[in-house]
């Protein structure tokens, strides 16, 4: 009888957390070792294999969940190298051990220092190296092999990053913009982990859009997602920052604050964190254009969106930034809206089209400088008479 309970009881399966399921991973602390050397053999001179490597790879479609489930010890290691025999005096090499990352991720050591970025498809980074195999240098005993404790870092790339606060309309408007099914409700903190969407145009162009979890101020402290929401932002080509027309407010304990405000609070965040953010091409959507009173409302502050240095006389000193956004468009919408939703994807590609023209423009001059400036040199080098 116990036997059948136990029987039963092992047949099942014990089912995830559901507070686990559906976790985001984006970091993850790993073990790695690389493989012993193999021993070499004195009498013949035999020199032992070489030890294993352990390697990242970047790969497409992969998930740092998908690097869990393979080593669920979170600790990885490469084969030993064969020691030497005198059937096989030459020992052979220790298996290496790939591991396959998404593209996206920074290897970095314990103490924090950047080791390697994969941030394209294939590329591989040697994360512990094989020990030596043993031979008449090293008193023909194999090495050990390197290890290391190593962090993986996800910065998810994107085209295009969604920036505002929480229930501005982000979630509504990527699902409108892309293929993304993102959970929508009228309560602050609906996004609780990216998503990447694909805005698709009729030419089969294609611009990739993140939607991130709203800001609260302090994320450049890290208070909320803050770190987490922010990191993500820095591979994205273009801003899209959105706010409430209505304003903003956290909770009772926190003073509402109006659209304007809101830019400039954003706006702070971004620069706090990451001043060179501020530099990204940008985008300003100005959401629930369609709610009664929203145009009354706009025409409070429309004046100062295209010049914010004009309006800070409105804003609290707290939330002053030192450098502001400059916005490449302003466009006031309804995210249920198609025909507005349009004109968001237009300018979207518009504006990543632009900078990208201007930049090869720029690559293109300093090229030629840089070649005009040899062609001086050579004019100007020893004459052999």
């Amino acid at each position: 009888m116990v036997l059948l309970q136990n029987l039963l009881l092992g047949s099942v399966k014990k089912s995830t957390r559901s507070h686990l399921r559906g976790k985001f991973l984006d970091s993850l602390r790993l073990a790695v070792k690389g493989g012993h050397g193999g021993n070499g053999l004195p009498k013949y001179g035999g020199v032992g294999g070489q030890g294993g490597a352990v390697y990242f790879v970047a790969k497409e479609g992969k998930t740092l969940k998908d690097v869990v489930q393979k080593y669920r010890a979170k600790k990885i290691f490469a084969g030993n190298g064969e020691e030497s025999s005198k059937n096989r005096i030459l020992g052979r090499r220790g298996l290496d051990e790939q591991v396959q990352v998404p593209v996206g991720i920074r290897v970095l050591e314990d103490g924090g220092s950047l080791i390697a970025e994969l941030d394209e498809e294939g590329k591989t980074c040697l994360a512990a190296g094989g020990g030596s195999g043993g031979c008449a240098g090293n008193s023909f005993l194999g090495k050990t092999g390197q290890t290391r404790t190593l962090k993986l870092d996800l910065k998810l790339i994107a085209d295009v990053g969604l920036v505002g606060f929480p229930n501005a309309g982000k979630s509504t408007l990527v699902k409108a913009l892309s293929n993304a099914s993102p959970k929508i409700a009228s309560y602050p903190f609906t996004t609780i982990r990216p998503q990447i969407g694909t805005i698709d145009y009729e030419d089969y162009r294609q611009i990739t859009i993140a939607d991130l979890p709203g800001l609260i101020e302090g994320a450049h402290a890290n208070f909320g997602m803050g770190h987490k929401f922010l990191k993500h932002v820095e591979r994205t080509r273009l801003l899209l920052i959105i706010v409430d027309v209505f304003g903003f407010q956290l909770s009772q304990s926190h003073r509402k604050r109006n659209c304007l405000e809101n830019i400039y609070a954003l706006n702070k965040e971004l620069e706090l964190y990451d001043k060179t953010l501020l530099e990204k091409p940008c985008v300003l959507l100005v959401n629930k254009m369609d709610k009664e009173g929203a145009v009354e409302e706009i025409c409070k502050y429309d004046k100062y969106f295209g010049n914010l240095e004009d309006g800070i006389q409105h804003c609290p000193e707290e939330l002053i930034p030192k450098q502001l956004v400059s916005f490449d468009r302003i466009i006031p919408i309804s995210a249920k809206c198609i025909t507005e939703i349009d004109k968001v994807k237009h300018a979207i590609r518009e504006v990543l089209d632009a900078r990208a023209e201007e930049r090869l423009h720029n690559e293109a001059r300093d090229s030629a400088n840089l070649e005009g400036l040899r062609g001086k040199l050579r004019e100007k080098g020893p004459k052999v008479g």
